[in-house]
């Protein structure tokens, strides 16, 4: 799966996900940036300017009620990173009983970034939903 973000500006939204996730281009037009990350080939990223033709015009408004998730290996050193692009912070970093730690941001467009890392689950959640304790 590639999701694909219309954005309000393709350069700044470019910026935005190759500075805080180390995305890299794999394809630049001024019509579509197609992103990927380097150490795994099956994170890609798309991103449209919302006013393109290739857009219909009912999709060409700002995201709300979405979210996009993103699971890295260390969502620590992103939210470090997140404080020095100087990103607006929803949620510190904190880990959650379904085990993962996770922070939110938002990306230049308004829409919800999770940040999210894997962690050990509560020992609750694991007996609710798995009938065991975590190890």
């Amino acid at each position: 799966m590639v999701p694909a973000l219309y954005v309000d500006d393709l350069n700044r939204s470019n910026a935005f996900y190759c500075d805080l996730l180390d995305l890299k281009p794999r394809f630049e037009a001024d019509w579509i940036v197609q992103l990927s990350d380097s150490d795994n080939e099956s994170i890609e990223l798309i991103l449209q300017p919302r006013t393109h033709d290739l857009v219909p015009k009912p999709f060409q408004k700002t995201p709300q009620g979405a979210s996009i998730t993103f699971v890295v290996p260390d969502c620590d050193e992103l939210f470090e990173r997140a404080l020095s692009m100087g990103l607006e912070i929803i949620q510190e970093p904190k880990n959650e009983h379904y085990g993962q730690r996770r922070f939110l941001t938002v990306d230049p467009d308004g829409l919800l970034i999770d940040i999210s890392s894997n962690c050990e689950p509560s020992p609750e959640f694991m007996e609710k939903y798995f009938g065991t304790e975590s190890t």
